[in-house]
């Protein structure tokens, strides 16, 4: 099955997509700036320039867009069906490096939350999730 677009079409398409200040970003910014925490945004010193830095507590979330990183069993994470090798050329790459960066976050000490784009459409859920992550205290088990 060949593309529906034309190959500039297509591109145009591919450049309206933004990496930062995303819909889901910004909903588990507001859920984290209401439950009183202050953090950083994108810092360019850690792997995988994380979408939210709590320095203090030494946490990390990624907010992740279930089709650019692969969510297992999520419909939005449906490959195309057109130009099938270069996608999973591409999204596996995604998800090896989104592990890496992960593992690398974790041996330095930071402790890392990935929040899926599909869990950020329940306001209530999401809530808890990030409370449940910034609450926990990693010396004192709580």
């Amino acid at each position: 099955m060949t593309d529906i677009y034309s190959q500039e079409k297509r591109s145009k398409i591919m450049a309206r997509v933004s990496a930062t200040g995303t819909k889901p970003e910004l909903a588990v910014r507001q859920v984290a700036h209401g439950l009183g925490y202050r953090f950083r945004l994108h810092r360019e010193d850690l792997p995988g320039r994380p979408d939210l830095v709590f320095p203090r507590h030494r946490k990390i979330i990624f907010v992740h867009g279930c089709f650019w990183h692969g969510h297992e069993d999520c419909k939005k994470a449906k490959w195309p069906e057109t130009n099938k090798e270069f996608w999973e050329r591409k999204l596996s790459r995604n998800m090896e490096r989104d592990q890496h960066n992960i593992k690398t976050l974790k041996k330095t000490g930071w402790m890392v939350l990935v929040v899926w784009e599909c869990e950020t459409w329940s306001r209530e859920q999401l809530t808890g999730r990030v409370r449940c992550f910034l609450c926990e205290d990693p010396v004192n088990g709580r």
